[in-house]
C-alpha cells in the first residue's frame, strides 16, 4: 500500500519548509530519492505527486519539499502568497535548504535512516542539485531534468543593469499572471560566490553516476544547456525526450490520474538508471 507522511523542516532564516515522503509499505528498506523543484515551482505542482507514486510503486521512497523561500507558505502550499520571501531568495539559501533535507534524510530522526540518497532536480533545482552532488558524497546518484547550465540563464542579461539600478526586478508567472519580485540579492549572490555557483564547473567535478534528461522542444531551458552539461561532464548519460517540453507534458493543475507520455518516459528511464 502506498503511504504518505508529512514533515515540516526549518529552512533558511528559520522559515518553514513543508516536505512529504511517499513510499510503499511492501518495500521496507527502499532507497531514498530526494526531489528538488524549480524556479516558480513547488513540491505539489502538477504531476509531482504522480511521479512520487511511480517511484514508490517501483521500490523507492520519494521525498519532496518546498524550498524555504519559494513563495509558498505552510498554510498556502499551492499558491505564491509570500512574494516578500520569494524576493529574498538566493541560490546559496537553496543549497542550505537542500542540505537540511539531506541531513534530515540521513540522520534517521523521523524517517528510516538513508545510507546515502539519490537526488533529482528540475530546472533551477537541477542546477542546485548539480552543485550539491559535487559537494556532498552522501549523494550516490544524480538525475537532472531540464536543468539550467547557468543561473544567469534564468533572466535576460540585458535586464541586469536596470535591475541593479532599481534594486528589484519583476518576472511574470505565466500561469498565475503574478509579477514576482526578485531583489538584486540573488544577483549579488552570484557575484559573491562565483566558483561555488558555477554550474558547469561543478558539473565537471561530479564523480557519481549522473543521468541528464532534457526535452528537445524545451522553450524555457533550451536543449543546448543539457549538451553543455554533458560536455562539462562526459561521463554523464544524456537522455533526450522526443517532443518533450520543459515539464515533459506536465501542467498545473493536473487532473488526470495517469502520467503524460514524456514524464512516463522520464520515470521509466530514471528507475532503470537507479536500479543499475
Amino acid at each position: 500500500m502506498i503511504k504518505k507522511e508529512y514533515f515540516t523542516l526549518s529552512g533558511s532564516k528559520g522559515r518553514a519548509m513543508l516536505a512529504d515522503l511517499t513510499y510503499d509499505e511492501a518495500f521496507k528498506d527502499a532507497p531514498l530519492v530526494i526531489f528538488a523543484h524549480g524556479f516558480k515551482g513547488f513540491k505539489d505542482w502538477g504531476t509531482h505527486n504522480l511521479v512520487a507514486n511511480y517511484f514508490a510503486e517501483n521500490g523507492y521512497r520519494f521525498l519532496k519539499f518546498n524550498f524555504s523561500h519559494n513563495g509558498t507558505t505552510p498554510d498556502k502550499p499551492l499558491d505564491f502568497t509570500d512574494l516578500i520571501a520569494f524576493a529574498d531568495n538566493t541560490f546559496t539559501m537553496e543549497l542550505d535548504d537542500l542540505n537540511t533535507v539531506v541531513d534530515f534524510a540521513c540522520n534517521g530522526s523521523a524517517i528510516p535512516r538513508a545510507n546515502g540518497v539519490y537526488l533529482i532536480g528540475h530546472s533551477m533545482g537541477g542546477g542546485i542539485s548539480i552543485i550539491k552532488a559535487a559537494e556532498d558524497r552522501r549523494i550516490k546518484k544524480l538525475i537532472t531534468m531540464a536543468a539550467v547550465s547557468s543561473f544567469y540563464n534564468l533572466w535576460p542579461k540585458a535586464a541586469e543593469e536596470q535591475w541593479k539600478l532599481q534594486g528589484i526586478m519583476y518576472v511574470t508567472n505565466s500561469r498565475t499572471n503574478q509579477q514576482m519580485p526578485l531583489k538584486t540579492t540573488i544577483l549579488y549572490d552570484l557575484d559573491k560566490h562565483p566558483s561555488r555557483l558555477n554550474i558547469l564547473a561543478k558539473a565537471a567535478e561530479i564523480t557519481q553516476p549522473w543521468l541528464i534528461v532534457h526535452g528537445d522542444e524545451d522553450k524555457t531551458v533550451p536543449l543546448k544547456q543539457a549538451k553543455q552539461l554533458k560536455k562539462a561532464q562526459p561521463k554523464a548519460e544524456l537522455l533526450i525526450i522526443k517532443g518533450g517540453d520543459h515539464t515533459f507534458g506536465g501542467s498545473h493543475p493536473y487532473a488526470a490520474n495517469t502520467l503524460p507520455a514524456g514524464i512516463q518516459e522520464f520515470c521509466l528511464q530514471s528507475v532503470l538508471f537507479l536500479n543499475r
